[in-house]
């Protein structure tokens, strides 16, 4: 199996079977997952689904010949490459030639070539399902360490119902993403994320906010879950993971309701990371009812909101990391440096937002990851490479007891 961070690698195979159509969301939630997706098609699986669709949806084109790809050897490519094999329908005879061994197509030789694990979900109607070859096949699977998504009860083909449909894609994805975080660099951690910018209410309609996404959180915290970790994700915008068993969710709107969560969730946490937008200022006053243009300009007086950064720092446990984010616009290496030493983080991670490309609302960043020891610039990339480059310092933190004291004059 790949030991090398960054994106996992799912090698996805499709067999031929009517369940086929519902891989195409399989694997688009993968992708979403931020998992890099090779997808593996049989012969019988391009009589239901076209390449196209998946080499459109997937990280990369279409394989599904021994003979007639580029390399002379893709089944053993493959096999390295992967972090997990997922076959998905798993056709009853596809179930044999696995259980027998077989390496006749791509897909066959590359599961006997991989040391990756595999998760095969079955698809067939109910009467294959029960057959005593197909569970004895399956068995033999389960012996050998196969991981297995069984079918539901439901609606099958020709109008049938019963035991033998495809699992949902979400149970799918989920299982998936257990195996591949189930033993990263982060297994046994647990991360807290904010995400999104809070909104400080002025009257019933309307709020103070910033332009903030949460799109770079949610990205942490896929990174988290991705590598294993038990990771709470507490947001200002609706959540774009998957579900997951690892996974909390908490939605927040203000900066005190995210200071109260961030509270409670650092007390159990090992890494905190404050990608949220948390606005300065909030109105000392909330107007009972909409202010309207007929009772004039209003006259807003504001006050600071709670610095959560410094605060979580100040109460921070033992070997405990903190990460905060900046967006800045004038100075932003200088001023992360000194957000970094007076709020006493171990990581500041900084944006130039006037940059094209960087930022808010963007899929894309350009950070600088400030440390008590070094500064590392990471160019114009995705938010999931930024959010696997941040994590690879939280891992070398930990790994070394965690977070070490400034040195002079840094």
């Amino acid at each position: 199996m790949s030991e090398r961070s960054g994106p996992k690698t799912v090698v996805f195979g499709v067999t031929g079977g009517i369940a086929a159509y519902k891989a195409v969301e399989v694997c688009r939630r993968l992708v979403d997952a931020g998992v890099h997706v090779v997808p593996v098609l049989t012969a019988g699986a391009e009589r239901f689904v076209a390449k196209t669709t998946f080499s459109a949806l997937a990280s990369e084109p279409v394989q599904s010949s021994l003979f007639d790809e580029a390399s002379p050897i893709p089944h053993t490519l493959l096999a390295r490459r992967a972090d997990l094999v997922v076959v998905a329908p798993a056709t009853a005879d596809f179930l044999a030639r696995y259980a027998a061994g077989t390496a006749g197509d791509l897909l066959g030789a590359t599961l006997l070539a991989t040391r990756a694990p595999v998760l095969v979900c079955p698809a067939m109607h109910t009467e294959m399902w029960e057959h005593p070859s197909v569970q004895e096949n399956l068995a033999t699977l389960r012996r050998r360490g196969v991981e297995v998504v069984p079918p539901e009860a439901g609606a099958l083909a020709a109008g049938d119902v019963g035991v033998g449909r495809l699992a949902e894609p979400a149970a799918i994805v989920e299982a998936a993403l257990g195996l591949l975080g189930a033993h990263g660099d982060l297994a046994g951690h647990r991360v807290a994320v904010s995400a999104g910018g809070t909104r400080e209410p002025i009257d019933p309609v309307r709020h103070l906010s910033n332009r903030s996404s949460g799109k770079q959180g949610h990205a942490l915290a896929r990174a988290a879950l991705r590598r294993g970790a038990e990771v709470t994700l507490v947001t200002t915008v609706a959540s774009s993971l998957p579900s997951h068993p690892r996974l909390s969710v908490v939605r927040v709107d203000t900066a005190a309701e995210m200071e109260a969560v961030m509270a409670v969730e650092a007390e159990k946490a090992d890494v905190i990371v404050m990608a949220a937008a948390v606005a300065d200022f909030r109105p000392v006053a909330i107007a009972p009812s909409k202010l309207t243009k007929d009772q004039g300009i209003p006259e807003l007086v504001l006050e600071k909101t709670p610095d959560i950064l410094a605060g979580l720092a100040a109460r921070r446990r033992p070997g405990q990391v903190i990460v905060g984010f900046a967006a800045e616009t004038d100075e932003p290496l200088a001023r992360a440096r000194r957000k970094r030493a007076a709020k006493a983080v171990d990581l500041m991670v900084v944006n130039d937002v006037s940059a094209p490309g960087v930022g808010f609302d963007y899929d894309t960043n350009a950070v600088t990851i400030v440390s008590a020891f070094e500064d590392r610039e990471v160019p114009l990339t995705s938010k999931a490479v930024v959010a696997d480059t941040v994590l690879d310092q939280v891992v070398e933190l930990l790994a070394d007891g965690g977070p070490e004291p400034s040195p002079e004059g840094h």
